[in-house]
């Protein structure tokens, strides 16, 4: 045979080859299509169902029922939406196979003038117009959800949300099995339940109502929510758990309520905060007041604990960046929390890796008999306690005086056990009452049954603006987390009321990942030239007290303004400046170089490994081939 001939015949092999690989593929392909399977190769398992989901889907006892409303034929439908939509019917796919007979997926195609439209209007889904005049077609994409008679909706189902569309789902699906929401008592000093901003500019026409936060929207969908009065004196028998949101000016009576309502079983969640911003802001828009810390104090001490409603954390290592009226600055006092800060041990706490709190305070001691403590959250160990009215400053004013304390401050606490009452003596005389009056009335000394407390030293990080974002998407405002401060709260109250299987599920939200090696370079270099700067800038002040010294001493009716040597002293003072600047911005300059190089380095790997490795596996792989050619 010849040698063209030989070629031919090679290329018509490797072409049939190649032929027959790419029907094996499609045929292959078509054979396991009806088969859900996905390669999930993402960190952290984002697109593979949560243990709890399954926890909860393998454990149906009840039929439920889940129609998904999609909009198929609409033609202006926004292709975005379309490519959603099939991500959620392959994510409805997988809960059909795990649900198995208890679990029942209707996929419904509402069109105009339909039974699926009727439907989903029955459902409490409503379609949205696909032009602004509301005069095209309506696009429906959302979920019901539904057992022995009670319907829970997710009417528009946003990619925005895509993250928490799984937790969502889980979520209603547990609920629907459940005929009675717990009920959850909230005190607070602050409008966390909306209403009137201010009464009397709203009698003028120039007020207006507050939403409620975020955060009690959230509790409202598992939880039957109501609103305590902070001066309670009784907190109701039917009432699960207790959640406190800077209850400054805690009166006398109201403390013994919670005392007893803990005593009896009940769980509490207080959020304590000795600096609150938000309350400060909207004190600072009527009147301006000091601001007033919130503590509980006779009921830590009863439990062994301390918290300093005085002063606030300060972490070096754990600033954040936040945008100012004067461009952007690097706060010690807003603390970014990730996983070596947040613990692992808890189960509420175990899959969250980043937080935000504002201003927080510090617990320490230790607990009292009978008690055990689990530290939940936890600053850094480059961190210092500093007085309140310190902390009201910009970044680098506080840093100035900054001292280390090298040793984490406690940001978060549960307590678990039998607790003691706060009120040996018995309920607090009310105002013009005797002790005596009160001395025979009922009251638990020791807990009845085993309880829980959660303490949290910040009550800032359940604002909106510090927790969530906001977006509209046809006349619907949609509420995406921005960090894990609203998971935490949740989780927090699910374990406290004993159920724990949303966990795992909830705790998939945030995909947002800080770059905690630029935050350490940024941390080292801080130290670095904190002293430099506190003697150069004291260097600075001596002379500024030099200049105004000799100012005072010049003799009446002298017409210069300075002296020869008032003007040497000010040319030392410029020198001196010009030199600090100097010596900062290299020190800067070095920082800079050091982030730039991580950053290059990581843009090399993720655009450069991979077709390297293919090179390099080619190479090898023709390097052998052809050994294998000569030997033969």
């Amino acid at each position: 045979m010849s040698i063209e001939k030989k070629k031919l015949a090679a290329v018509m092999s490797s072409l049939a080859g190649v032929l027959i690989f790419a029907l094996i593929i499609i045929i292959i392909n078509r054979l396991f299509n009806p088969v859900n399977v996905r390669l999930d190769c993402t960190d952290g398992k984002v697109y593979t169902l949560s243990q709890g989901t399954r926890q909860i889907l393998q454990g149906l006892d009840k039929h439920v029922s889940l129609r998904f409303y999609y909009s198929r034929d609409v033609a202006n439908m926004p292709v975005y939406l379309k490519t959603y939509a099939s991500r959620v019917e392959n994510l409805l796919d997988e809960y059909k196979r795990l649900g198995g007979k208890n679990l029942d997926v209707k996929k419904l195609n509402p069109k105009p003038d339909s039974d699926e439209e009727d439907s989903a209007n029955m459902d409490g889904i409503s379609g949205h117009s696909t032009d602004s005049m509301g005069l095209g077609d309506k696009i429906y994409l959302g979920i019901a959800v539904s057992s022995a008679g009670k319907v829970l909706t997710l009417p528009f189902l946003s990619p925005d949300k895509e993250s928490l569309l799984e937790y969502e789902l889980t979520r209603a699906i547990s609920q629907v099995k459940v005929s009675k929401k717990p009920r959850l008592g909230v005190m607070s000093s602050m409008q966390v339940m909306g209403g009137i901003d201010n009464p009397q500019a709203m009698m003028m026409g120039q007020g207006g109502m507050k939403p409620a936060w975020a955060v009690i929207n959230e509790l409202k969908q598992a939880f039957e929510v109501s609103e305590l009065p902070m001066n309670s004196e009784s907190i109701s028998e039917d009432i699960s758990l207790v959640m406190l949101i800077h209850p400054k000016e805690l009166s006398e009576a109201a403390m013994f309520a919670l005392d007893q309502f803990v005593l009896r079983g009940g769980r509490l969640l207080a959020f304590l905060d000795p600096l609150c911003m938000v309350d400060m802001q909207n004190q600072q828009q009527q009147q301006y007041m000091p601001p007033m810390p919130s503590n509980l104090d006779r009921l830590l001490q009863a439990w062994g604990l301390s918290f300093d409603s005085g002063k606030v954390v300060v972490d070096r290592k754990l600033a954040t960046r936040i945008r100012t009226g004067q461009g952007a600055d690097v706060l010690p006092t807003v603390i970014t929390l990730g996983k070596e800060e947040i613990s692992s041990e808890d189960p509420a706490t175990a899959a969250l890796s980043n937080m935000l709190v504002f201003c927080a305070g510090a617990f320490s001691g230790d607990p009292a008999e009978g008690l055990s403590k689990t530290v939940l959250l936890q600053s850094s160990s480059d961190v210092q306690l500093m007085e309140s009215f310190m902390t009201q400053r910009g970044g680098d004013d506080i840093l100035r005086g900054f001292r280390s304390d090298d040793r984490r401050k406690d940001l978060a606490v549960k307590l678990v056990g039998n607790f003691k009452t706060a009120f040996p003596q018995g309920r607090p005389p009310k105002e013009g009452e005797e002790a005596a009056e009160q001395s025979e009335d009922a009251f638990l000394s020791e807990s009845s049954q085993p309880g829980a407390v959660v303490l949290v030293a910040d009550a800032d990080m359940l604002y909106d603006a510090f927790s969530v974002s906001s977006t509209n998407i046809f006349g619907q405002t949609i509420v995406q987390p921005i960090n894990d401060n609203l998971n935490f709260t949740l989780n927090m109250v699910e374990n406290l009321l004993g159920d724990t299987a949303l966990f795992q599920v909830r705790s998939r939200a945030t995909g947002t990942r800080p770059f905690t090696r630029v935050r350490d370079l940024q941390a080292e270099a801080e130290k670095r030239f904190q002293d430099k700067i506190a003697r150069i800038e004291s260097d600075l002040q001596k002379v500024r007290q030099d200049i105004n010294d000799l100012q005072r001493k010049r003799q009446p009716g002298e017409r210069e303004l300075l002296s020869r040597e008032q003007r040497e002293l000010l040319g030392k003072f410029r020198k001196k400046e010009a030199e600090a600047k100097q010596e900062l911005k290299q020190v800067r300059k070095q920082l800079r170089q050091d982030i730039d190089s991580l950053e290059n380095n990581v843009m090399l790997v993720n655009i450069a490994l991979m077709p390297l490795l293919v090179i390099v596996g080619g190479i090898v792989y023709a390097v052998v081939k052809r050994r294998r050619n000569v030997r033969r």
